[in-house]
């Protein structure tokens, strides 16, 4: 049983009410953001469980989160937290 599935799903289901922010929007409440080519040259992806991703991070190997979301055509990784 996953634990976190409801807050997940309560979180994705308040993305997607509000609509995708743009990349700038982003940057302006979580500082730096990454498109998909750009996460994947600064992290590995270890797993997903929406709208989380588990990561390394290929400088120093810290494991971490983000969170992401996706748009029709892109998807933007933002919100970096070090386990």
């Amino acid at each position: 049983m996953d634990e976190t599935e409801d807050i997940r799903r309560f979180l994705v289901a308040a993305q997607q009410a509000a609509g995708p922010w743009s990349r700038e929007q982003l940057e302006s409440v979580y500082g730096q953001v990454w498109d998909t080519d750009e996460v994947s040259k600064d992290f590995e992806i270890l797993g997903f469980m929406a709208p989380f991703v588990a990561v390394k991070r290929r400088s120093d190997g810290k494991k971490g989160s983000l969170e992401f979301q996706t748009n029709i055509g892109y998807r933007f990784y933002f919100n970096f937290k070090e386990n």
